[in-house]
Formats: C-alpha cells, sequence, structure tokens
C-alpha cells in the first residue's frame, strides 16, 4: 500500500477533492478515493516515521501498519480534526510502540554512513560528519518516546503545539513540556558540538 516513493503525489484526477470527502468516500468503500488519500499523505508520514524511528524500513512499515488501521477505522473517522492530523496521530503513535517496545539500547549500525559532499572532503571532515551523526542518534535515544515524538514534530517537522497536541493526544502544555525536556536534554548530550 506504501510504496518506496515519495516524491509528491500526483495530481488528483477528481480535481481539486478535499481530503474530508475523499475520506467520506473512503469509508463507503472507495478504494479510489482512500488511494489518494494515501498518495497525499505517505511521504510526510514517511518523513515523520523516519525522524522518529531512525531507519527507513521500520518507517514504511508503520506507516503501511497505519494507512491499514485508518482503513479499517474510517467509520469511525468523523472529521473532527483533518484527515492528516488523524493520520499523524496513529503514525505517531504507531512510532510510539516501536520505540517502547525496543531494548534501551539502540543500535549504532542503524547510523550507516554519512556520505561525503564533494570528492575533495578530507577523511577527517568525514570522520568528524559520521561521529556527529553518532552522537545526535545516541542524544535522541535518551529522550522518551513522548519527548523524541514531541521534539521532532516540532524541530524538525515544524509543526504548531496545538497540531501536535492532537497528534500525540496530549495537552499544549504537556507538549510544550516535553519539547523543553528534550531540548535541554539534547543540549546537555550535544554540549561539546556546540
Amino acid at each position: 500500500m506504501v510504496g518506496a516513493r515519495t516524491q509528491s503525489a500526483p495530481p488528483d484526477s477528481r480535481g481539486d477533492t478535499d481530503d474530508a470527502l475523499l475520506a467520506v468516500r473512503a469509508a463507503e468503500g472507495d478504494e479510489d478515493a482512500f488511494a489518494v488519500l494515501v498518495q497525499r499523505h505517505a511521504p510526510a508520514l514517511i518523513r515523520l516515521a523516519t525522524r522518529l524511528l531512525g531507519t527507513r524500513v521500520e518507517a514504511e512499515d508503520a506507516v503501511q501498519d497505519a494507512f491499514l488501521s485508518a482503513w479499517r477505522r474510517l467509520p469511525e473517522f468523523h472529521g473532527h480534526a483533518s484527515f492528516g492530523t488523524w493520520m499523524y496521530r496513529i503514525v505517531t503513535n504507531r512510532c510510539l510502540n516501536v520505540l517502547r517496545s525496543r531494548r534501551p539500547v539502540a543500535s549504532l549500525e542503524a547510523a550507516g554512513d554519512v556520505p561525503a559532499a564533494e570528492h575533495a572532503t578530507s577523511p577527517a571532515r568525514i570522520a568528524e560528519g559520521r561521529d556527529a551523526v553518532r552522537e545526535v542518534r545516541e542524544a535522541l535515544d535518551l529522550l522518551s518516546a513522548e519527548q523524541r515524538a514531541c521534539w521532532v514534530l516540532r524541530e524538525l517537522d515544524g509543526r504548531s503545539y496545538e497540531f501536535i497536541a492532537d497528534a500525540v493526544g496530549i495537552s499544549q502544555e504537556a507538549v510544550r513540556a516535553r519539547v523543553f525536556r528534550a531540548r535541554r536534554c539534547l543540549t546537555q548530550a550535544l554540549g561539546a558540538w556546540r
């Protein structure tokens, strides 16, 4: 259902049909309407899940599971939030469950290699870049799953506190507190890179 393509979705053949109407049609069994929703929202959701989970494979699995869950639960979707916000919440919860089920120590092999910007890049610069990526991953692993989700949505996705509260299912005050604690933790953990 969710492929490896992350480019923008092709133009909607139905014109400028909005998500709410597509969700209603999909809830009535219109698979084409649901496919348009998947094409529209999958790229952003995969980026979010990759940032939360650290690997593209896990992210794609989480997003695919989320879309399967959404397909089954579409009759429950009443449009109190936008379809996109509803999907962010489902994906975020799916990722939080994965993060909570992980062992406390994350694999450093998931960090992968940092590609060189040019052929003229020195080996010392490449090693420094790899060290930075490793330390950022290690610092993110210090955060609780909820702090990580709130921080990623705020700092990497640029989402509002209101959006994050809806997506994660907590109050805006709790979001602000988790983002604050995450920033403090990351600042302490990455102090050597300042």
